[in-house]
């Protein structure tokens, strides 16, 4: 990754994960600092936190749910895969990847909205990586683009 945007949204999708598991440690002994506050307001607005549907860590609740751990986890990820060195497919696939990417979540999205199974924490978790992954690695494409120059 050359280019300054691409690798300040890299990072921060690699942080991101290991700030929200800091919260979770942070908080289980006790004496949360006033900082865990802040984590788990912010993922209280991309996330609805369900009890039912977050991990617990040493009986603390994460501060997104299952699904969304998952979608973190997969950009982290595919975000340290691009900072190593890995290229993104061409702009004219990122669409066709996300949506491809997007089954798996969209089949276990449904499947719990009609109500035929219940949908596992770990399912949830791993149908979501693939999407994640997708996203950052389509968002950090087009970030690490080069602006074309108008011609005229």
């Amino acid at each position: 990754m050359t280019r300054p945007l691409a690798r300040w949204l890299a990072a921060a999708a690699v942080a991101w994960p290991l700030v929200a598991t800091a919260a979770v440690w942070e908080r289980s002994d006790g004496h949360p600092a006033g900082w865990t506050t802040l984590v788990y307001a912010a993922a209280s607005r991309i996330c609805h936190q369900r009890p039912d549907r977050s991990f617990r860590t040493a009986g603390v609740q994460w501060p997104v749910c299952s699904r969304c751990s998952g979608l973190y986890l997969g950009a982290a990820a595919a975000a340290l895969m691009m900072m190593a060195g890995a290229r993104s497919p061409r702009r004219d696939r990122l669409l066709t990847m996300v949506v491809v990417a997007s089954v798996p979540t969209a089949v276990t999205w449904v499947t719990e909205w009609l109500g035929h199974v219940p949908v596992a924490d770990l399912v949830r978790t791993a149908a979501a990586l693939p999407l994640g992954a997708a996203i950052a690695v389509a968002i950090l494409g087009v970030a690490n683009e080069r602006p074309s120059r108008a011609i005229g």
